[in-house]
């Protein structure tokens, strides 16, 4: 019986449409000219889901909960299903995608377009693509082999092509249509399809037949054709079974047939005669459902459905005169031939005998009657053991499988599955197969490469123009990989069968006037990632090679990686290399990652320990901050940097996701800067990379440690802290390794720290938590701490304050021996490491004369606040000390601030001990106690108590010689006091430089300019600074100079005799009742 034909259903507007169910056959997907996506529960859907993908919708294809469509912005999108969220981008053409399809597990797909090119995609991982390149005019179909080794193609250029997937190369080819200018103009859709199971026939519409070719040999071994296909056959498929062929036509006639017998058993006639351009069986087979050039839905069902016979001569019979089923349309002539061949009449027309009328129907599986299954001859026993069908009760079951023989069970893994590895990849570049690519995309510039009919060239652009101008490059080699920095361009090729793997380096900033070198790498070995760095240029080779050159072009350093490469990134004399360590199971990748220092100790800092990425993620993105910190991000937008505080552990700073609005927007990581904290990245909807055009704007995205509670205002200062504690490692590290670092973001950053510490210390104090107001404590700097207990003790919280001035006490006296330790170091220095001893000798009488006018300074400060408030004293009290350290020329403090916190400076320099008054200009003075008022107990400051006995004993005296000086050296006229005092060359040197300071920063305040001057005079060579001693020496005169020398190595020998005291003493300690008193409050 026919197959019964269902009415249309209006689904798309006018133009091409495609068609297909997913894998359970619940659903009905198509895609139209207007541009959306349609679900379809059934035909009789009266509200089918829509999804809008874009402007027009050449093709759609389902597998696994993917779904993929051709879109005329010339992408190809993927949605989840059912429901319908943009999942990304897989791929972009030049101009619109016509066709795409899935492989059989779901895990490719390929597409073709009108740029002539074919791309089969990895849907876990977009960036794995490959592209066949060799039809002349645009790609009409796609269809992938079952066994996913052979692709097949066709193209307006009249071609159908099949390719070998792993080799990308043509394996055969057949021109067996009409040549057309474009998919518009083609006279056919020709969609391929390949046998389903094992492959062994790729059926191709050819005009009005269908031609099959077999696998491997590829000769045409079968012509399948009707003599009611009037026009050429536009689509074909194959039933699931792979049994049976379904064809449609220009004009809308639909033919199936048994591929075994050649034998067409089933005729359809669209009922408007539309073209049929989307075509698709039902997974179980037995229903086929089809789109037409209108945008209508249609369904044929019962396809396939065989009537079992009990005799072989009523087989023959029947199947002689099978085709009359669609010569007559009048169902009682139907009838009369079938009952002359001994068939009852009321089989086809519905009545009688029940047993053949359940035969008619489709079987309860839904799977489809195999028409060309019948019997050879007359004996039951010789039949198809694949065809066999058995009757119960009348009833028809499904066909019986052949029964194999008895096998032996193998075992079956059923453990995790290995992951395949990632490839290679540059770090800011986009996919190699795309035809217009970004190579890279730094924080120095852009390098662009193109690769189309017109040019085959690399652009390089520079952000800063004042580096290098931008350069034009005719890409001749085809490079694929480049690196830029501020002294040259690296580019690399991988080989060919011809052609070595080549590196390419133009050192643009080469006084030299060969500015550029190229070298050839060994046979057989590619180039797989590359970098550059200061002075040196890195190559990691197919090999497990890693290559160093110099930036001239000289071979340096070779070494060995344990897996194969990734990526690399270079910054100053920093290498981070990542590579597999290993396999990956369930999802993840094994990477390993290895930073070595370069320079003149060349060490490993990282050796080879795991790479921490996100669960089933891979590695997007690796390089350095602008400050030298290497970073890296993970797919799944994890951004991490190196903690080297912390044994070098990578801490997570940042989430894209968290930033992105839509499942499939993702952010490209271009750049990363400590100071100020920016994330520089470029927002691409829909997907995983930007366009080269237009040009792609920059976001910027701030960083946040993923802290617990960060929206209350605890979890929220805890993060701020740590995350401003963790941006100023990069400070030591320079420091370290010789750069000159900015001391005034060093001092904002460490004085930020201390804010929040001692916001954090208050509120815990509000909440109660003593305990946690202590740890707080331990992190203070001593200053800080002071602050904590005058607020501890105002909060009427004694034991805390008791606590915290034991802590300190114990802070005073680390300072105090650390102090001490650096003092005897630098007594005990040998005269062999003294390159110049009038330099030392000279640089020793400045720093001399910077601590007496601190002396003086600090003695001026102390008589200033006698008559404060105790929280007055010690707010000025810092400040004083802050500049009398910065101000050799004896200028006023500066005002007092309304917040206790903004007068403390935070210093990089270490303070001195509390036992020793005056000292070295490099250390910050310490907190000297005020003096006590004698009648009254209750009146002790609480920096006494921080302060050891023997250091206040020895205090007194040097606050009293001080004093006196004071009271006579106002008698002495001022032009003898200068007289007494002769210039040194630091100030010779300020008083000529001046001016030149003032003009390069003239918002410097008198102790700014000061500090910026003792910078720039210690940054000049050693010769340099002696020419100034000398002329002060000349100016001044010898017999001030030996007066002064005198004086100075007896305060030496004083303080040296202080200090073995002061260290042969234990410190005694304090008792409790005198702790208590000492913070008692005074009420009135």
């Amino acid at each position: 019986m026919p197959a019964e034909r269902k009415a249309l259903r209006y689904g798309h507007s006018e133009g091409h449409t495609d068609v297909c169910f997913d894998d359970t056959g619940r659903y009905i997907v198509t895609c139209g000219s207007d541009g959306d996506v349609r679900i379809w529960e059934g035909l009789d859907d009266d509200d089918p889901k829509s999804i809008n993908v874009g402007e027009r919708a050449y093709s759609v294809a389902l597998k696994n909960g993917k779904l993929v469509t051709a879109v005329s912005n010339n992408t190809v999108q993927l949605h989840t299903f059912p429901e319908g969220d943009p999942d990304g981008i897989l791929t972009r053409f030049t101009t619109n995608a016509n066709h795409v399809t899935f492989n059989g597990d779901g895990s490719r797909v390929a597409a073709g377009s009108s740029d002539f090119m074919v791309k089969i995609v990895e849907v876990s991982d977009s960036s794995q693509q490959k592209t066949l390149r060799g039809h002349q005019a645009p790609i009409l179909s796609v269809a992938f082999d079952p066994k996913d080794e052979f692709l097949g193609s066709s193209s307006c250029d009249g071609s159908v092509a099949v390719w070998k997937i792993d080799d990308q190369v043509q394996v055969v080819s057949w021109n067996v249509l009409q040549k057309s200018s474009d998919v518009s103009n083609a006279k056919s859709l020709c969609r391929l399809a390949w046998q389903p199971g094992f492959g062994k026939l790729l059926a191709v519409p050819a005009d009005k037949s269908v031609q099959l070719y077999e696998r491997n040999s590829w000769n045409n071994v079968s012509r399948l054709s009707d003599d009611f296909i009037a026009q050429p056959v536009n689509v074909v498929a194959w039933s699931p079974c792979g049994k049976f062929l379904a064809a449609a036509t220009i004009g809308g006639f639909i033919v199936v047939w048994d591929v075994d017998t050649k034998q067409c058993i089933e005729r359809q006639k669209h009922e408007k005669g539309y073209t049929v351009c989307g075509l698709s069986w039902h997974p179980s087979g037995g229903q086929i459902v089809y789109t037409d050039t209108e945008g209508c839905l249609g369904l044929l069902d019962g396809v396939a459905a065989s009537s079992p016979q009990h005799g072989s001569k009523n087989n023959e019979v029947a199947m002689g005169n099978y085709d009359d089923l669609f010569d007559e349309d009048d169902d009682g002539h139907l009838a009369e031939d079938l009952s002359e061949n001994g068939l009852a009449a009321n089989t086809v027309t519905g009545g009688g005998n029940e047993d053949d009328e359940d035969d008619d129907l489709m079987p309860s599986t839904g799977r489809p009657r195999n028409r060309g299954a019948f019997l050879d001859d007359d004996d039951d026993t010789s039949v198809d053991a694949g065809s066999v069908k058995y009757e119960n009760d009348g009833r028809v079951g499904t066909p019986l499988p052949s029964v194999p023989c008895p096998a032996v069970s193998q075992p079956r893994y059923e453990g995790p599955m290995p992951t395949p590895p990632q490839k290679p990849f540059q770090p800011g570049s986009t996919p190699v197969h795309l035809m217009h690519r970004f190579l890279v995309w730094n924080s120095v510039g852009i390098v662009r490469g193109y690769n189309d009919e017109q040019d085959n060239a690399v652009d390089v652009e520079f952000h800063d123009t004042s580096v290098h101008h931008a350069m034009h490059l005719t890409n001749t080699l085809g490079h694929t990989m480049a690196d830029m920095s501020q002294e040259a361009v690296l580019l690399a090729c991988e080989g060919t069968d011809e052609l070595a793997s080549k590196i390419q380096c133009l050192h643009f900033s080469s006084w030299d006037t060969n500015k550029e070198w190229m070298v050839d790498l060994p046979k057989e070995e590619n180039a797989k990632a590359l970098c550059l760095g200061q002075g040196w240029a890195a190559v990691a080779t197919s090999a497990l090679l890693v290559r160093i050159f110099s930036i001239g072009g000289l071979q340096r350093e070779i070494f060995s990686l344990p897996g194969p490469a990734v990526c690399m990134a270079g910054h100053g004399q920093q290498l981070l290399i990542a590579y597999h360590r290993g396999t990956g199971f369930d999802g993840e990748q094994a990477l390993g990652v290895q930073l070595l220092q370069f320079g003149q100790k060349k060490r490993q800092v990282i050796h080879g320990e795991p790479l921490p990425l996100s669960q089933k993620s891979y590695l997007s993105w690796m390089g350095f901050s602008a400050e030298g910190t290497p970073c890296f991000v993970d797919s799944e937008g994890t951004v991490r940097m190196l903690n080297r505080s912390l044994g070098n552990t990578w801490t997570p700073v940042c989430s894209t996701r968290e930033s992105c609005k839509g499942t499939s927007d993702h952010y490209w990581v271009v750049g990363v800067h400590e100071n100020p904290q920016q994330l520089r990245c470029i927002p691409c909807k829909g997907s995983r990379f930007p366009p080269t055009l237009p040009r792609p704007a920059v976001a910027i995205l701030p960083f946040k440690l993923p802290f617990c509670q960060t929206a209350t205002e605890k979890g929220h200062m805890e993060e701020q802290y740590w995350r401003s504690l963790l941006f100023q490692n990069h400070l030591d590290f320079l420091s370290s390794s010789g750069y000159e670092i900015d001391e005034e973001a060093r001092s904002k950053g460490q004085k930020e720290q201390q804010e929040l510490l001692m916001k954090m210390f208050a509120l815990s104090c509000k909440l109660e938590r003593e305990l946690r107001c202590m740890e707080l404590a331990e992190l203070m700097t001593h200053s800080v701490v002071t602050l904590a207990i005058r607020y501890a003790t105002r909060s009427h919280r004694m034991a805390l304050a008791q606590r915290l001035g034991e802590l300190a006490l114990e802070k005073a006296t680390a300072q105090h021996e650390e102090d001490h330790e650096d003092d005897e170091e630098q007594s005990e220095l040998p005269k062999s490491h003294q390159p110049n001893c009038q330099q030392t000798q000279k640089e020793e009488l400045e720093d001399e004369d910077l601590g007496e006018q601190d002396d003086r300074e600090g003695m001026d400060s102390r008589e200033g606040t006698e008559g404060r408030k105790p929280c007055e004293c010690l707010s000025s009290f810092g400040k004083e000390q802050h500049v009398s350290a910065s101000n050799p020329s004896g200028l006023s403090a500066q005002p007092r601030a309304t917040n206790v916190l903004d007068s403390m400076t935070p210093s990089s320099r270490k303070p001195l001990s509390l036992g020793i008054s005056g000292g070295k200009q490099s250390k910050e003075p310490a907190l000297k106690p005020l003096v006590p008022r004698p009648k009254s107990k209750t009146q002790v400051t609480l920096l006494q108590m921080n302060c050891p006995k023997i250091a206040r004993k020895n205090l007194e005296p040097a606050t009293e010689e001080p004093a006196q000086k004071d009271t006579i050296s106002p008698a002495s006229p001022p032009a003898s006091t200068e007289n007494l005092k002769p210039k040194t060359g630091f100030q010779l040197w300020l008083e000529e430089n001046r001016k030149r300071i003032l003009a390069d920063k003239p918002d410097l305040d008198e102790t700014d300019i000061i500090k910026e001057a003792m910078s720039l005079f210690r940054a000049l060579s050693a010769e340099d600074r002696l020419s100034w001693t000398e002329r002060a020496k000349g100016q001044s005169g010898g017999t001030a100079d030996l007066k002064k020398r005198k004086r100075r190595e007896e305060n030496v020998e004083e303080k040296r005799n202080e200090l073995q005291e002061n260290s042969t003493k234990k410190t005694k300690t304090v008792d409790t009742s005198a702790r208590l008193s000492a913070f008692a409050f005074n009420k009135t």
